[in-house]
């Protein structure tokens, strides 16, 4: 007798179990299913409302130039986030830098800061005698291109820095270390073992920061203003386009910008994707 009641509570306990994991689930769910229906409403307003007009806008001059300044803008900041950001998340990672998380956790301010505050910063830095010596110099950054660019690798290189460095911390230092037994000078080890071992984190990182740059937006107004046809991007396209009360080709802008950004966070997810899968058949071996 004493041995079936114990069963039947046991069984009891298990079945109480369970049904607290269903709720519990049921509870997640529907969060997350609130948080998706949400995002699908904000993607749908944008294409409905922007599709009508897409024709319309691939044909006018301006938001061509928006598109191509908006794409070469991102891609020249992205290249100069990357050669930043790699030696400085190795050297925060990797090296005996001295008051090294005093230093991380300056680098990494910025990613709580509004960009409105970043671009303000900029603007009284190049407003400053510091400034005007740069522009004396040929670095014109107030109301021109360069300050677009600028403003972008600003805003980014935290973040970039930020990924890379946890990439780096996941390198196993035994590896290193093997390495440097071998005869391998440091840099040596890095461009054969770290870099290689995180060459999947380095392109997603690529991808997300050139996509973070194409939509840019409050750090450029802050600093570069908004010119039609000289410092016109996709962001400040649609902000202009609002101000005139354009709404149709503003939503043609936006509906542009979704589908370049969709298709960087298709590729950044088929790359982590891939790196996954390596780490899995490394963990196997």
């Amino acid at each position: 007798m004493s041995l079936h009641s114990n069963l039947s509570g046991n069984h009891e306990n298990a079945h109480r179990k369970n049904r607290t994991a269903n709720v519990f689930d049921m509870f997640m769910i529907a969060v997350a299913a609130l948080v998706i229906l949400l995002t699908l409403l904000e993607v749908w307003m944008i294409l409905f409302n922007g599709t009508p007009y897409i024709l319309q806008a691939v044909q006018s001059e301006e938001v061509l130039f928006a598109v191509k300044l908006s794409i070469y803008t991102a891609s020249v900041s992205t290249a100069v986030c990357m050669v930043l950001s790699i030696p400085t998340a190795y050297a925060l990672t990797k090296t005996s830098l001295p008051l090294k998380r005093a230093a991380k956790i300056l680098v990494e301010l910025p990613l709580s800061m509004p960009y409105l505050v970043l671009g303000l910063s900029l603007l009284l830095l190049f407003s400053s005698g510091f400034g005007k010596l740069l522009s004396h110099w040929g670095f014109q950054a107030v109301f021109s291109v360069n300050g677009i660019i600028l403003a972008h690798v600003v805003v980014n290189l935290p973040f970039v820095i930020s990924m890379l460095g946890t990439a780096f911390e996941g390198v196993d230092p035994r590896l290193e270390f093997i390495s440097r037994t071998l005869g391998a000078s440091k840099a040596r080890s890095f461009w054969s073992i770290t870099l290689p071992l995180v060459k999947e984190s380095v392109a997603g990182a690529t991808i997300l920061a050139w996509s973070r740059a194409l939509g840019e937006f409050g750090a450029t107004l802050m600093l570069v203003g908004v010119t039609r046809m000289k410092t016109e991007t996709l962001p400040t396209s649609i902000y202009l386009d609002m101000a005139t009360g354009d709404t149709g080709a503003a939503m043609a802008s936006a509906t542009i910008l979704l589908l370049i950004s969709a298709a960087s966070l298709l590729l950044f997810n088929i790359i982590n994707r891939k790196a996954g899968g390596r780490l899995r058949e490394c963990q196997l071996k």
